[in-house]
């Protein structure tokens, strides 16, 4: 049985919004394929946004010269984090598969799941110098985005207005995800849902329905492996990399791209 564990920021505070339907869409398939799911509706728990002191109980080690993740990695190992973090930290360490379910706000996600990024994924829990990347602490589990945009489709493409999109993702999914270690599934992408007849929203959620169904099967996205780089050498990509790529059209990612064209689809598509 899967431990699915869902993050969610609605796009509104009312239950009709169209981040809360796809949130029900994929809560009753997966609950229908025995899943075991748990989700946190941030707005509802009036999830705290903002990395404070008070996210640690007791006296911190070093009130002088604060510094958070070294003082809430302490507080991790002993056991004395807030009772908020140390909830959202007990589903993500069940789950097998979690799913952020959010609208895009300023081309990332609402600050208040920044701040669960913030407060949860603490270092020494989610993440340390030695374990992220591809040994990351979180590499048997899987996580996707499925978010809500403003703009349509055409404006976040390699000549639209917004620009591409892959690149849009890049920072949420390699620079938090798969830092973490996380296996990270393509996005679930709806595009301006506020834009379009209902009969598309519909058409909108039953494709997502669909994808449920697999998700769990599903092959991650690419991202170059951590002993590619040398981490002797500011964690450079090493010679032989770049030399078996150097004939290659592309580059090897979004982010590291060799100075070449950007692989096509990289951070929207597995496989390539």
């Amino acid at each position: 049985m899967a431990k699915w564990y869902m993050n969610k920021t609605p796009h509104l505070k009312i239950s009709g919004s169209f981040n809360a339907a796809a949130k029900d869409a994929a809560v009753d398939v997966l609950t229908d394929q025995s899943c075991t799911v748990e989700v946190s509706d941030l707005y509802a728990i009036k999830f705290k946004a903002t990395a404070t002191a008070e996210d640690i109980t007791g006296d911190v080690k070093n009130a002088d010269h604060f510094r958070y993740a070294e003082e809430t990695k302490l507080a991790w190992e002993e056991g004395k984090l807030c009772a908020d973090i140390t909830e959202e930290q007990r589903k993500l360490t069940q789950a097998d598969l979690i799913i952020f379910q959010f609208p895009m706000y300023w081309f990332t996600v609402p600050a208040i799941m920044k701040g669960w990024i913030d407060r949860v994924l603490t270092l020494g829990y989610a993440y340390t110098p030695e374990k992220r990347y591809s040994q990351g602490l979180f590499k048997d589990k899987k996580a996707m985005l499925s978010f809500t945009t403003g703009s349509q489709e055409s404006m976040f493409s390699a000549d639209g207005i917004n620009g591409d999109m892959n690149v849009t993702l890049w920072p949420l999914q390699n620079g938090i995800l798969h830092y973490c270690g996380f296996q990270v599934l393509a996005p679930q992408i709806f595009w301006a849902p506020s834009h379009v007849p209902s009969e598309a929203r519909i058409t909108m959620l039953t494709g997502w329905r669909t994808r449920l169904h697999g998700v769990l099967e599903e092959k991650p996205l690419s991202f170059t492996p951590s002993d590619c780089f040398d981490g002797e050498k500011g964690f450079q990509l090493k010679p032989e990399v770049h030399e078996k790529h150097a004939a290659k059209e592309y580059g090897l990612t979004v982010g590291i791209h060799l100075g070449k064209a950007l692989p096509p689809n990289n951070q929207m598509k597995a496989g390539v």
